[in-house]
C-alpha cells in the first residue's frame, strides 16, 4: 500500500489517494498513518532479512546458482545462520533466487520437416458401401 502511494503521490496527493482507497474498502491507511509508517524505522525482521538475503545471494553465486531452498538451507546453517527451511524458501523467493532441476525436459512430439507426401486413397470419405470395402486406421 505504501509503495503504491509513493508511486502516485506526486500525481494525486497523499490525502486524495487515502480517501479513495478508504471508500474502496481496501484502504486501511490514513494520510497520518502513511506518514507514521514512512518515518518509523525498519523492523528487526526486515533488517535481518536484508542481511540474510545478501549472504544468501553470495552463497548462491558461489555454488554456481544451482542450489534450491533445501540445499541453501543447509549451506546457510553451515555459514552460521540460525534459519528455518520455510524462511529460506521465503527469502529466496523474495530475492528471486531458485534452484536448477536435474534432467532434461521430455520431448513428446517431433514435427515433420516436410509436408506429408503419402497419398490420400480414401479422399476423406470414410463411409463404406459395404463390409470389407474400406479399411481406415488412426494411430494417433
Amino acid at each position: 500500500m505504501i509503495a503504491f502511494i509513493d508511486t502516485y503521490r506526486d500525481q494525486f496527493g497523499v490525502e486524495a489517494i487515502c480517501r479513495v482507497l478508504q471508500t474502496a474498502d481496501c484502504g486501511f491507511l490514513t494520510s497520518r498513518g502513511y506518514r507514521a509508517a514512512k518515518s518509523r524505522p525498519a523492523s528487526t525482521r526486515a533488517v535481518r532479512d536484508r542481511m540474510l538475503i545478501e549472504d544468501m545471494q553470495r552463497i548462491h553465486a558461489e555454488n554456481y546458482s544451482v542450489y534450491g531452498y533445501r540445499k541453501m538451507h543447509h549451506a546457510m546453517r553451515r555459514a552460521g545462520w540460525d534459519i528455518g527451511r520455510d524462511q529460506t524458501a521465503r527469502l529466496m523467493k523474495t530475492a528471486g533466487l531458485h534452484g536448477v532441476r536435474r534432467g532434461r525436459t521430455p520431448m513428446t512430439t517431433t514435427r515433420a520437416e516436410s509436408p506429408d507426401g503419402r497419398p490420400d486413397l480414401v479422399k476423406r470419405e470414410f463411409a463404406a458401401a459395404g463390409p470389407n470395402r474400406l479399411w481406415v486406421a488412426d494411430i494417433t
